[in-house]
């Protein structure tokens, strides 16, 4: 089974779960209360860490260095965000995991060494000697 179309089937499903859960133990009212302001709190987190990225990057920029990091930390804290703005349990524990910012050099870490894999094993260029034949 594809794996998009289980997620699309199991995460609604999960998010229910909890919600019945959640409201049983502390009330149907208090629980849209607490997504709405696990919302709230999640943008306005996410806003300042996309803020404090979008700085180091362009301090980066200004001493002529790659922003690798920064590039893939503000994909992540959109995503993140993303999964703030959706109601539920789950992608708000997922947002805020995915925002927090050692969580982020881990899957950076984690998305560059399986790279760095990679390209060791496709060798992207051909190993040999070469002759200046002007001289």
């Amino acid at each position: 089974m594809n794996s998009l179309l289980l997620a699309i089937i199991l995460i609604p499903a999960a998010e229910i779960y909890l919600f019945i859960k959640v409201g049983a133990s502390i009330g149907a009212l208090n629980t849209v209360l607490l997504i709405f302001f696990t919302a709230i709190v999640g943008i306005y987190y996410a806003r300042a860490e996309g803020l404090n990225t979008l700085n180091h990057g362009l301090r980066k920029m200004i001493k002529n260095e790659m922003p690798a990091y920064e590039l893939i930390s503000g994909a992540l804290i959109g995503i993140g965000a993303i999964f703030l703005i959706l109601p539920g349990f789950a992608t708000d524990f997922f947002g805020f995991l995915i925002i927090f910012p050692p969580t982020r050099k881990l899957i950076f870490k984690l998305f560059s060494n399986k790279h760095k894999k990679d390209n060791i094993k496709n060798k992207e260029y051909i190993e040999g000697e070469y002759k200046d034949l002007d001289e």
